[in-house]
């Protein structure tokens, strides 16, 4: 059983979704993420996201695009990103996902991205523009036998083949973007969120998270009502765009905040 599974197994039976808090590497530099991932573990995440900067990231709206420019700007490679999560993942205690596109892999090529990130300790990857007709040929197998979980993307465009590919292809958890468009902050929800949800998980044999446009401690609460696990991203790289010293507690209170919320769940949340 991966890290990944048994942490979303390990909220399920405290009777609650898992915590999964996004922040981009390097931004604003790779040891200041070090303190932040810090920050994110302290405020009761359960998994954490690793963005790896790309100079194209189409899948980001504004503030994820910002930090990824902020952080290639520092200087930020994936190389860097390994050696930051080799030096921090045991004393972080919590499973770590590289959030990338395909560009980095492909640049450094499948075999070696997988050994040298499951080298350094990353757990899974979640590649967002390699549909899983693309990946079952080669990526999938690659990283599974280096022990890596193979995160896939469903959407509310979703077809139902893509959806049997994507039950076929994950492990560790599957992720459902919760809207059409780009990652951002959002003051609402989608209506048919639950609804959309409910009929996914009947499918999947792994966990359903859910992200995009969750922002706040009640927003994630009414989500987590009924997904596996809560994706949380912008807000908190909004917090770390403000820059300064305050920053690494900053991302912690609002990591406790969004963490203790799902905790009060209870008895209103089911699997």
């Amino acid at each position: 059983m991966s890290a990944i599974t048994q942490a979303f197994d390990r909220a399920a039976q405290e009777g609650r979704p898992a915590f999964t808090p996004f922040l981009v590497a390097g931004d604003p530099d790779l040891d200041s993420t070090a303190h932040l991932l810090e920050s994110l573990a302290a405020g009761g995440a359960d998994v954490i996201e690793l963005g790896v900067p790309w100079s194209d990231p189409i899948a980001d709206g504004p503030t994820n695009q910002a930090a990824a420019q902020r952080a290639l700007a520092a200087g930020t490679t994936l190389g860097g990103i390994f050696n930051l999560v080799d030096r921090t993942r045991e004393r972080l205690g919590v499973p770590i996902v590289l959030f990338t596109y395909y560009n980095p892999i492909h640049a450094r090529g499948v075999h070696a991205f997988a050994e040298q990130a499951a080298n350094s300790g990353v757990d899974g990857v979640l590649c967002v523009d390699l549909p899983p007709e693309e990946a079952e040929a080669e990526y999938v197998p690659v990283l599974r036998a280096h022990g890596l979980d193979t995160i896939f993307l469903l959407a509310p465009t979703s077809t139902s083949e893509r959806i049997r590919r994507v039950a076929e292809l994950s492990s560790g958890f599957a992720y459902y973007v919760s809207r059409t468009g780009v990652t951002g902050t959002r003051t609402d929800l989608p209506e048919e969120l639950v609804r959309d949800v409910k009929r996914l998980k009947k499918r999947l044999p792994v966990p359903l998270a859910v992200g995009f446009g969750i922002s706040t401690p009640e927003q994630a609460a009414a989500v987590g009502k009924v997904a596996d696990g809560v994706v949380v991203g912008s807000a908190l790289v909004d917090l770390v765009a403000r820059g300064g010293p305050d920053v690494p507690d900053l991302v912690e209170v609002r990591a406790r905040e969004i963490s203790q919320a799902l905790k009060k769940l209870g008895r209103g949340w089911f699997r």
